[in-house]
């Protein structure tokens, strides 16, 4: 054999190759034998030479094995066969001859296809890959049922489940296949490659889109070559993930790597029946993954053998066991256990078992709880003389003092509901919150802008009260716990904030939620940072009131110094610390610059994605301090999920935000509203405890976000993020929906560069804006919410530019550029990168896209 083998390298190469021989000290079909042959079959081999290594295992009951490796760019699967009838004497090696294939290259309409379609990115986010693995690869096979077009028809399936997993509209399935040219008794690589651009807009049926892979795969339009292929993923700044090998099924091809990450073979058992393997590189994609992609490929693939009519949206991917599992997986870990109260009652409560206990402290005063329920019963009964009945709205335009939280409970006591206002809004904003909420009183120390039936009364006049009024009557009745307590304006997408209405019992379920788990009680002091018009402080004012902590309120100029609030930490001791990460990043700068230690000893993060990466430092400094990253929406009462934060989660990257918290449940669904994969990208929904009731006096807009749950019953708000599961039930927040953008034809997701600039050692922390720039037009953002030119239909032409923004200030802009443009595509690069002191911060202590800075001019790399 050996003899034979030298002779045929030399005329088919003009040069030798030699056959390895080895003894191996046991049986054929042994443990060791098997052992061996695997040894053999995936040691690498080398393209150089022959691209060939000939092992012969000779066991020791007197059989052998012949193991023929070879390298996919010098040889197919037939010029393997060939050769393996030579080295077994079958034919002579004068039979066959050393061949160059010669493919047609593609026609412009297929390449035009392939430029327009969705390639994948460096990182499976629906998988987790072991990057250690190196070239090892796993194999999941399935049971399929034979049928016409069953390589086609496993691309398309193998296309509509990776577009449901990757959030693409058009998903690239690679294929190799024998050359249909192919010159007979050639030796060499004459596999043919080529990509179907699989379109899922729902222009064709999935039979359509079938028999066009079908003719693709035949060769119709020519194929791709390697230079073709990388020159494609270069453009695109992506790869393909899944591909096909589209063999005979009665055909054994082994695959030492395989040439796609998820790389799906049709292949026959023994006794006929058909069978889909998928060979995943480990490095991609883990066992789990491939087992759940194996076993929706297959899935949708019994789908599209049945009906050749189908619109590639009515696919669905989960039969009815999964769809349970995935609908459990969004449950809590344990139920709320707590009857609904009223925030007030449970307030009272706190005044009985502690009167004598500090409530709040704020402009140098101090407040017992004795003497806040004190004041804030004079006020309630000012309101209620004033002709406030239980129900009505009564608006509060009050800074961080003492009178917001006695007039905030005033108005509870009082059987009403509060309608907090920032003093910073403009005159409009203010004016138009009053009417659409039909305020009859506003309580504020400024100005206000007038309104018809509007009385606006200042806090000392409410605390000095008519006495004939306070004596003349009891408490008024308040209602229950179903009654709403506030309503806090939002943004609206038609420009104009849409009110949220939410119920007492809402609230007093998040303390409910969350008062075991963290610790909370009268040992605790919180910060109120945030304006009383954004959510975030209904978390920080009652869950200190309730649990029987000390509020201390912020005021607005410390707020927005880092330094100063620092200072305020140290001096006040406070021990919970509630901060969107945009603020906390400035708070962790002025603290490393500080020698003084902080108290606290919980974090909580909200209002905002948190970027995990520049918490490394802070995990350093403070050891002992929790940190809870809570996602969260106004309309379901400030948080929702809960994730506790560790070195491991900073050092990935994680973007998970936890799991449930009791009596709130998530799924993530599609645009057709069936729950998604696990892993799978989708809109979050919201259901159970923290539900609001209502956008007030939008029944419309009400009827489209808060729709019926139909897996438990109740309502559940369609929130317009975008989030995953993981197999654990951990909720990944991946941004909103509408941060894709498109430029110049490519869609984009804004967080996805934010996050490259965040990977550079010098930055901070990061922004990253659209801007359309057209002549005649002022530059704007595209943000979420934004009527002039919403993020997900941003305008898409030549002028429209990415502008990036980092701190800190001695931050080199080039040198940032140079660092991303490693990781990102020419048309993922910001046009700009202004380095700034620190990014402009919202009233509420979000990112102030309107206040960036015009961009400066950054040198290319």
């Amino acid at each position: 054999m050996a003899r034979i083998l030298d002779q045929a390298s030399r005329l088919w190469w003009d040069g030798p190759a030699r056959l390895w021989t080895e003894r191996v000290p046991a049986p054929a079909g042994s443990t060791e034998a098997w052992r061996r042959l695997d040894a053999e079959l995936f040691r690498p081999v080398r393209a150089e030479g022959a691209g060939l290594r000939a092992v012969l295992l000779e066991y020791a009951d007197g059989t052998a094995d012949l193991a023929l490796v070879a390298h996919r760019a010098r040889f197919d699967a037939t010029s393997l066969r060939m050769v393996a009838e030579v080295l077994t004497e079958r034919v002579p090696c004068e039979r066959f001859h050393a061949g160059r294939p010669r493919m047609p290259a593609p026609d412009a309409e297929l390449v035009k296809r392939w430029q327009e379609a969705d390639y994948s990115g460096a990182a499976v986010e629906w998988a987790a890959g072991d990057a250690a693995a190196g070239d090892r690869t796993g194999v999941v096979s399935v049971p399929v049922d034979g049928s016409a077009h069953l390589a086609a028809r496993v691309a398309v399936a193998a296309a509509l489940v990776l577009g449901r997993y990757e959030d693409q509209r058009c998903p690239v399935i690679g294929a190799l296949a024998g050359l249909p040219s192919r010159p007979e008794g050639a030796l060499g690589a004459f596999d043919a490659g080529t990509l179907l651009a699989v379109d899922l807009s729902g222009a064709a049926t999935t039979g359509e889109l079938v028999a066009g892979s079908a003719r693709v795969l035949g060769g119709d339009g020519g194929w791709c070559d390697s230079r073709q292929y990388a020159r494609l993923c270069a453009e695109t700044g992506g790869r393909v993930l899944a591909g096909l090998l589209a063999t005979s099924p009665d055909e054994d091809v082994p695959c030492q790597t395989a040439p796609f990450p998820l790389t799906l073979v049709p292949g026959r058992d023994p006794d006929g029946s058909s069978r889909l393997d998928v060979r995943h590189r480990l490095e991609d994609v883990d066992e789990e993954s491939a087992q759940r992609f194996a076993r929706h490929v297959a899935r949708v693939y019994e789908l599209l053998a049945g009906d050749d009519d189908l619109a590639p949206a009515d696919v669905d991917l989960l039969d009815e066991p999964e769809r349970r599992h995935v609908i459990r997986l969004g449950r809590p870990a344990r139920p709320l256990e707590r009857r609904p109260e009223r925030i007030d009652e449970i307030f009272a409560a706190r005044v009985a078992e502690r009167p004598q206990a500090v409530a709040l402290t704020g402009e140098d005063r101090t407040l017992t709880y004795a003497e806040l329920d004190e004041r804030a019963g004079r006020c309630a009964a000012s309101l209620s003389a004033m002709g406030v009945r239980p129900g009505d709205r009564v608006g509060l335009c009050l800074e961080r003092t003492p009178d917001l939280v006695i007039t905030m409970l005033a108005v509870l006591k009082a059987g009403a509901v509060s309608v907090p206002m920032d003093p910073a809004y403009p005159a409009d904003r203010l004016a138009y919150t009053a009417g659409d909420a039909a305020l009859r009183v506003v309580v504020t120390h400024r100005d206000f802008p007038p309104g018809k039936h509007l009385t606006v009364v200042s806090p000392e006049r409410l605390a000095a009260g008519d006495d004939s009024a306070l004596d003349g009557g009891g408490a008024p009745e308040r209602g229950g716990p179903d009654d709403a307590a506030y309503v806090i304006y939002t943004s609206g997408s038609t420009g104009r904030p849409k009110g949220v209405v939410v119920p007492h019992r809402n609230v007093v379920a998040l303390l409910t939620a969350t008062e075991d788990d963290f610790g909370l009680g009268p040992g605790d002091t919180w910060s109120n940072f945030h304006s009383s018009a954004f959510d975030f402080s209904v978390w920080e004012i009652w869950g200190a009131l309730l649990t029987g902590g000390r509020l201390v309120l912020v005021p607005y100029w410390v707020s927005r110094s880092p330094e100063e609030f620092h200072e305020l930490l140290v001096r006040e001791r406070v021990t919970v610390l509630s901060q969107t990460p945009s603020a906390f990043a400035q708070l962790m700068e002025a603290d490393r610059l500080r020698a003084e230690r902080l108290a606290v000893r919980l974090t909580v993060f909200g209002g905002e994605p948190l970027d995990v990466r520049p918490l490394l430092g802070w995990f350093d400094r403070y050891p002992d301090c929790r940190l809870v990253n809570m996602y969260g929406i106004t309309e379901t009462t400030v948080h929702v999920t809960a994730q506790t934060l560790a070195r491991a989660d900073a050092i990935a990257g994680s973007r998970s935000v936890g799991h449930p918290l009791p009596g709130w449940h998530v799924y993530v669904m599609d645009e057709q509203g069936r729950p998604v994969p696990i892993g799978a990208p989708g809109e979050i929904h919201v259901g159970g405890a923290g539900v609001a009731t209502e956008y007030l006096g939008r029944p419309e807009l009400t009827a489209e976000r808060f729709v019926p749950d139909p897996f438990a019953g109740g309502r559940m708000y369609r929130s317009g993020d975008r989030g995953r599961l993981r197999p654990d039930g951990r909720l990944e927040h991946l941004g909103r929906l509408d941060t894709q953008v498109k430029v110049r034809g490519f869609r984009i997701e804004l967080d996805e560069i934010r996050s490259v600039l965040l990977d550079d050692p010098s930055v901070g922390s990061a922004a990253v804006v659209l801007r359309d720039s057209r002549p005649g037009d002022p530059p704007r953002t595209a943000l979420p919410g934004d009527p002039r030119g919403a993020a997900g239909q941003a305008a898409d032409h030549a002028l429209a530019r990415l502008d990036a923004y980092v701190t800190p200030a001695d931050a080199d802009p080039a040198a940032v550029r140079r660092r991303a443009a490693k990781v990102l595509p020419d048309h993922m690069m910001p046009a700009t990168i202004t380095a700034l002191p620190a990014l402009p911060l919202t009233p509420n202590g979000k990112l102030d896209v309107r206040a960036l800075p015009e961009p400066a001019s950054t040198p290319p790399p």
